[in-house]
């Protein structure tokens, strides 16, 4: 039996099911789309930059010099100014996208798979399965995503380990819900129970027709949580709850650099810039999947 997709939605539309010619659609619309290329060009220019960046630094990341501290932007030999260290900031910056999107992705993969298994059983089983599961995960919402990170992550304590769980935690319960929403609108399709009349089992069910049908709203709905996660783990890097020094990652050296804010502003402002570019692009992309997923040609 043929798989049967369905287009991204939102969380209480029912999904639809596509042609077998629809991801190409999808990947067209995407194309011909020049915000998505937009958001898509500065995303890859980060991620290489995170996995190149140790090897074309333009200077050393950790020397410091009380001489050629909180440096204006354009300084000779420091083209985006320097830290209140004397270190330089462009080369910090650099290397601190890999730490920075690597504490920013990393959760919400961790909660696509965690998350999404949780959501797609309770979805599928129903029932009290169902009941216990998502009564259990409703708890989690009565608390804001900052709140419940920084109490993970202060429980736990700091280190980017603890963070990077604390994240997880954090994103898994609303992952599991989209699961558990998209799951239940398809598991009484015809071909489910035409699966189920042949005696399949329930993993052979989940695993060829269901999974076709939920995984690409689950994504679309994951990829917009790296804006999310880009900022909370930014933020438990400003509370001194993440990285610690002498690393570099965006949130750690926004909060280092706030005491700079009268005298170097631009400087001070610049690893927010980093985080809010960054954050902006993955929301940007999610939101263009989402159309292009939800406009049938």
């Amino acid at each position: 039996m043929n798989l049967a997709f369905i287009r991204s939605a939102p969380p209480s539309a029912t999904p639809i099911e596509s042609s077998p010619g629809y991801w190409q659609s999808v990947f067209s619309r995407l194309r011909r789309d020049p915000v998505a290329w937009l958001v898509g060009t500065v995303i890859l220019a980060l991620v290489l930059m995170a996995i190149l960046g140790p090897h074309i630094l333009p200077g050393d990341p950790f020397t410091t010099s009380m001489f050629k501290r909180l440096k204006p932007v354009g300084t000779a030999g420091f083209p985006l100014g320097t830290d209140e260290l004397g270190r330089d900031l462009l080369s910090r910056l650099m290397l601190g996208a890999r730490l920075s999107l690597f504490m920013g992705i990393t959760p919400v993969i961790l909660a696509f798979f965690i998350g999404g298994s949780i959501g797609i059983v309770a979805g599928y089983a129903g029932g009290w399965v169902n009941s216990l599961i998502m009564r259990t995960i409703d708890v989690f919402y009565a608390f804001p995503s900052v709140l419940l990170a920084v109490a993970f992550s202060g429980a736990l304590g700091a280190g980017v380990d603890n963070a990077l769980i604390s994240l997880t935690l954090v994103f898994v319960p609303q992952v599991a819900r989209i699961a558990e929403s998209v799951t239940t609108q398809v598991r009484n399709r015809d071909y489910i129970e035409a699966a189920r009349a042949s005696g399949a089992s329930a993993f052979t069910i989940i695993r060829t027709q269901v999974l076709g049908n939920v995984l690409g709203p689950i994504f679309v709905f994951t990829t917009g949580l790296i804006s999310v996660s880009m900022i909370l783990a930014s933020g438990l890097s400003f509370l001194g709850l993440g990285v610690s020094p002498p690393e570099p990652e965006w949130g750690l050296m926004l909060n280092t650099l706030r005491t700079a804010i009268y005298t170097q502003p631009l400087v001070s402002a610049l690893p927010g810039a980093m985080i809010f570019i960054t954050s902006i692009s993955f929301n940007i992309l999610a939101d263009r999947m989402r159309v292009a997923m939800a406009t049938r040609s």
